[in-house]
């Protein structure tokens, strides 16, 4: 265990710079939007009322009420979450091939480290998950600072007031924020079973190369085809909850099965 811990702390700070940098540009360009979105609407609410001489209950009438729902919809909250989705989905690749590709193969140092070859493997879904749940959590903290920001910019009159549990509960913020532990276990349990199976997908790739490749997506294939399986055989004759049910231990089933064939992979198949 402590071999596991010192290796996910390492893979961690091989991304940290990059990590901080995601971090800094979610909250720099969120909070820029939540100004520059209130700065947008008072100007023109105060161009109506100075200018055309319309009444404050006239405008709102006409315009509306600003809520944070006017900044969650806006390029300036999305984008930020896009790019640091994005930034994983590519670094789930790159943990892996930059130790391949890197200056003298580092993979065969890793692999020749006294500890178990899953460790490694353990080590990089680890570190991976852990940055997805540590983006959320940041998202989560600056989501009452943004909210008071506008609070701040907006008078009271201006402004349809919200709570930060009705702004997470609102289209796909709850697929980030999920509003009870059962969702948070089905959301991100699918979410590392992703991660199980793109990784051993990968060690089929850097095992057998080209014929990899094919092999990688056939497994990915049929890990699908597993997982979706009550569905596809079973759904008119359980009730929902019953297919739920049967889908989690589907997802366990094929978690575990991608972990041990990585490991297979790991132990029997790349060699140093």
């Amino acid at each position: 265990m402590n071999r596991l811990t010192k290796l996910v702390n390492f893979e961690l700070s091989r991304f940290m710079k990059i990590y901080l940098v995601l971090i800094a540009m979610t909250v720099i360009i969120q909070v820029t939007g939540v100004i520059v979105k209130a700065n947008k609407y008072m100007s023109e609410a105060n161009t109506a009322i100075y200018e055309d001489m319309l009444s404050r209950a006239q405008f709102i009438e006409q315009n509306g009420q600003i809520s944070f729902m006017a900044i969650a919809r806006s390029l300036w909250f999305m984008a930020p979450i896009a790019i640091c989705a994005a930034a994983l989905i590519f670094y789930v690749f790159m943990i892996w091939y930059r130790d391949w590709f890197g200056k003298n193969t580092f993979i065969y140092r890793l692999l020749m480290l006294p500890t178990a070859r899953l460790n490694v493997y353990l080590a990089k879904l680890i570190s991976i998950f852990a940055m997805v749940l540590g983006l959320v959590s940041v998202q989560l903290i600056i989501l009452p600072l943004e909210n008071s920001v506008l609070k701040w910019l907006v008078p009271t009159d201006f402004r349809s007031d919200m709570t930060v549990g009705q702004i997470i509960n609102w289209d796909y913020l709850t697929m980030l924020v999920p509003q009870t532990f059962t969702e948070f276990i089905l959301y991100y349990g699918a979410g590392f079973m992703a991660l199980t199976i793109v990784f051993t997908a990968i060690l089929f790739e850097r095992s057998f190369k080209w014929k990899g490749i094919i092999a990688g997506i056939g497994y990915v294939a049929i890990s699908v085809v597993i997982f979706i399986l009550p569905v596809l055989s079973m759904g008119d004759y359980f009730y929902p909850l019953e297919i739920l049910g049967l889908e989690v231990v589907m997802g366990l089933i094929v978690t575990t099965m991608s972990i041990w064939v990585g490991n297979f992979l790991l132990k029997r198949k790349i060699t140093v």
